[in-house]
């Protein structure tokens, strides 16, 4: 079993309010669900209306399946919002 764990640092250059950071936040995380099947969440920067730093994680038999799931994924939050960083980890159990 692989456990794909990802942070993805993102600059919210349009937000002006934390409910806006909220409305754009919440659309990429529906979205990644939904077209991915991955676990998403907000983990940083909670008050700061102008970045977010989300947390993605997958499970898979493959390590390349599970990397490229993340791959994947962090490719599609680039097109909805600019992402500033990237770390990944690949962990076997």
């Amino acid at each position: 079993m692989v456990v794909g764990v990802c942070k993805v640092s993102l600059a919210l250059h349009g937000a002006r309010s934390l409910k806006s950071k909220r409305q754009v936040i919440k659309s990429v995380k529906d979205r990644v669900r939904a077209r991915f099947n991955i676990s998403i969440a907000e983990v940083d920067h909670h008050d700061l209306y102008q970045s977010a730093l989300l947390g993605l994680c997958v499970v898979s038999a493959d390590a390349a399946h599970a990397d490229s799931q993340l791959q994947h994924a962090v490719n599609f939050i680039a097109e909805q919002a600019e992402v500033t960083g990237v770390q990944h980890e690949l962990i076997t159990l």
